[in-house]
């Protein structure tokens, strides 16, 4: 017999509370209707993280917290017992639109590199790096740069797209590697690095754009070569970093460009254009062997009914869980949150007309308080139970109101998350094999269950 342990969040109030009513897997028992089906033998891509972005905006603002805040926060994004367990996350190569100011690591026309400092980044960056480091246990880092210097760019802005010039083509990889190489001075390592931050849209912030063509290049030509020179033939590529709804269009015309699709280790993602999975399963049906990876996650695009109303609401948390479970279902490996920690204004940030963002964590600077948002929950319910080196399994549920995803662990438990996005609650029977369970999962809520390999319970 396998036994449960379940915890909800909810628009009522649950924030990853505890189910104290008996759940268990029978045999012997025949049911229909209001069921979820998990299927152990179907068994689909390798879940490789959670995470999110160490913007210079969140480490100012972890940088002004005093002792007892700063170890709070670090507690709630990485301790895997306690937090959200977050191991795969992102930093940017100098500015971007969440940083105090533009910048980058060299002087005007240093074709050279001999005036490289990453003296910006050891104000805040660095220092909330190496305090993550200490707390997080096996964490993967990936970079990606928002645009070239100015001067090396068509229209001599780090703003407003432009591309980058033939010319600086090798400089700009050679740039890029000398980055990864000041970060392990700090003791920083990098498993990954992306080309370029949303490359098809000339954004009012740092922005750079690249055809599929231009992005390929670059990779087998210049980033690639540059990479293996200085010794890091372990550091991972990954393409695209932008929206889902070109997705199969940029990666399929990318590895057109002959020796590209062995360059490259990923396909990095964003959801800011909405469902668009099935580009996911063309992209897998074609290349399965490359992992896909949300590497930045938010309000906004056709998200944006929800940032129009108080982020402290659950539709936030309901659209958070929405795509995380559409993602997983359709072969993303890993998810990256955007800013960890913004202040009540949505920043620190620059270049945005528009304003701020959100976070899973605000700190207010006038208060001194700290909030957790909704949507902290709403990811807890997956990154706390998930973990690296689990297998996404087959399910099919009865409701398209009514999703779920369900993983097995590397200790053989079998993590179960439902979101139930309807304004009733449901009695659902989940069927495991020749076992039946049935479980209440109450209206507007995302609840994960733990099922325990044998007779012991096996949580976190």
């Amino acid at each position: 017999m396998r036994k449960v342990e379940g915890y909800i969040s909810s628009r009522a109030g649950k924030r990853l509370e505890k189910v104290e009513k008996e759940i268990k897997f029978e045999q012997g028992k025949y049911v229909e209707n209001e069921m979820i089906n998990i299927f152990p033998e179907r068994r689909y891509q390798e879940i490789l993280g959670f995470g999110g972005a160490f913007t210079e905006a969140s480490a100012y603002n972890y940088a002004r917290m005093d002792d007892e805040k700063k170890e709070k926060v670090l507690k709630a994004f990485f301790d895997k017992e306690e937090g959200l367990g977050y191991n795969f996350c992102r930093t940017h190569i100098h500015s971007c639109d969440f940083s105090l100011e533009q910048y980058t690591y060299i002087e005007e026309n240093d074709t050279e590199l001999k005036t490289f400092s990453i003296e910006q980044d050891q104000k805040y960056t660095i220092p909330f790096i190496q305090a993550a480091l200490e707390t997080s246990e096996g964490m993967i880092l990936f970079a990606s740069p928002w645009s070239p210097p100015a001067w090396m760019k068509s229209n001599g802005d780090m703003c407003r797209g432009g591309r980058l010039l033939d010319k600086y083509y090798g400089i700009w990889a050679d740039y890029m590697v000398r980055y990864i190489k000041e970060y392990e001075k700090e003791g920083i390592t990098f498993t990954a690095i992306t080309v370029e931050n949303e490359p098809g849209m000339p954004q009012v912030w740092e922005s750079c754009v690249y055809t599929a063509r231009e992005e390929a290049e670059f990779v087998h030509q210049y980033l690639r070569p540059a990479l293996d020179r200085a010794g890091y033939q372990n550091i991972k590529i990954m393409i695209w970093d932008f929206n889902k709804e070109f997705l199969y269009e940029r990666v399929r015309d990318s590895f057109h460009v002959p020796g590209v699709k062995d360059d490259v280790w990923g396909i990095a993602y964003h959801w800011y254009a909405g469902d668009h999975f099935a580009e996911m399963d063309m992209v897998h049906e074609l290349y399965g062997d490359k992992p896909m990876i949300l590497t930045e996650a938010g309000l906004g695009g056709a998200r944006g009914e929800a940032r129009r109303g108080a982020y402290s609401t659950w539709e936030n948390a309901e659209i958070y869980s929405r795509e995380l479970i559409g993602g997983f279902q359709h072969y993303m490996s890993a998810a990256v949150e955007w800013n960890l920690i913004l202040d009540e204004n949505g920043g620190p940030y620059h270049d945005r007309p528009m304003g701020g963002c959100k976070a899973p964590i605000i700190y207010n600077h006038e208060t001194g308080e700290l909030s957790i948002q909704p949507v902290y929950y709403a990811t807890a319910q997956f990154s706390r139970f998930i973990k690296r080196g689990a297998v996404r399994l087959g399910t099919s549920t009865f409701n398209e109101e009514m999703k779920a995803a369900a993983f097995e662990n590397p200790d053989g438990t079998v993590i179960l998350v439902i979101l139930n996005c309807m304004e009733n609650p449901y009695e659902v029977f989940v069927r495991l094999e020749d076992t039946i369970a049935e479980i209440f999962v109450p209206e507007k809520s995302v609840s994960t269950y733990v099922v325990s390999k044998d007779e012991s319970i096996k949580v976190g």
